[in-house]
């Protein structure tokens, strides 16, 4: 609780929490997702924030909940975000903790560089939770500041990967691109 209050903390001053809320609300309403802003914390992401639309049909993950780094979507789009010296650090860490499971994550975590690249996200379509489809993208909000993910999340039985890319990713990334259009230096 501690991270989360100092993430609150930071999140307040730079009004990200107040100006990502809306537009993810919208993201969230129109895919039927869960849309999550998440920071890392240790080998974990933080969702810091956390919007539903009212589909009947929903994850149950809250603020405060904490989600792998190695195998979701959000763990994902940070690992691909961040400097190769900096994933290094953490991929060995993941290793030396699952070392039976990591040519797995090392190929998805590789995958999800790639992804990054060339579509602007990251996808985790059962590899987490064999139920859970997400896609995620990471946001800068400002120098100094910590990287923070946006997420899409919803259940496999109902939500394609398919589905996540042709047309809850354009969502998405429209969504990132607004927030981070509050945090551009105005001119």
């Amino acid at each position: 609780m501690a991270t989360l209050t100092l993430g609150g903390t930071t999140l307040s001053r730079l009004d990200a929490k107040e100006i990502s809320r809306p537009i993810m609300q919208k993201l969230a309403d129109s895919t039927k997702c869960l849309v999550a802003l998440g920071m890392r914390d240790g080998m974990s992401m933080l969702y810091v924030e956390t919007c539903r639309s009212d589909s009947v049909v929903t994850l149950r993950l809250n603020l405060g909940s904490r989600i792998p780094l190695a195998t979701s979507s959000m763990g994902r789009a940070y690992l691909a975000a961040v400097k190769p010296a900096a994933r290094k650090a953490l991929e060995d860490r993941i290793r030396a903790l699952d070392p039976s499971g990591w040519p797995r994550i090392e190929a998805g975590i590789r995958s999800a560089v790639v992804e990054l690249e060339e579509v602007g996200c990251c996808s985790s379509f059962g590899d987490w939770r064999e139920e859970v489809h997400g896609i995620a993208t990471p946001i800068r909000v400002g120098k100094g500041m910590p990287l923070m993910i946006l997420s899409a999340a919803g259940p496999a039985q109902s939500m394609s990967a398919e589905l996540f890319m042709r047309e809850i990713r354009p969502a998405l990334l429209s969504a990132s691109h607004e927030i981070q259009a509050h945090f551009r230096p105005r001119q």
